[in-house]
């Protein structure tokens, strides 16, 4: 019986306070990596939002150049029109904003689509 007091003395185990003090670490990490990871997803629309401007403008200005002959000056389009030429691939813009054409197609405007979270 002794045997058994002597062996259960020696054992070392967690105390309470060290289980505390492990599992409030772990608490504030996980905390930090929740605040690192939130504005990921920002970033990623923002990008997102300046690529498919940047798309659209290049089409609106390809379109532009191709409906110039001569001395008859060219016209721009909206994104439905930027699709029918092939400018730009069905499906692939229009998410965060749209093309329109301006003072019967001399100009152009590109607006965020409403939601998108674009500027």
């Amino acid at each position: 019986m002794n045997r058994i007091r002597r062996a259960m003395q020696a054992e070392g185990g967690f105390t309470l306070i060290e289980l505390l003090i492990v599992i409030v670490i772990l608490g504030i990490l996980a905390a930090i990596v929740v605040f690192a990871v939130n504005g990921i997803g920002n970033k990623g629309t923002a990008a997102a939002c300046q690529a498919e401007k940047t798309t659209l403008t290049a089409a609106e200005e390809a379109n532009y150049a191709q409906s110039s002959t001569g001395t008859v000056t060219g016209t721009y389009t909206d994104t439905a029109g930027l699709v029918s030429a092939h400018f730009v691939a069905s499906g692939t813009t229009g998410h965060y904003y749209t093309a329109t054409a301006t003072n019967g197609g001399t100009g152009y405007t590109i607006t965020p689509v409403g939601g998108s979270g674009c500027p």
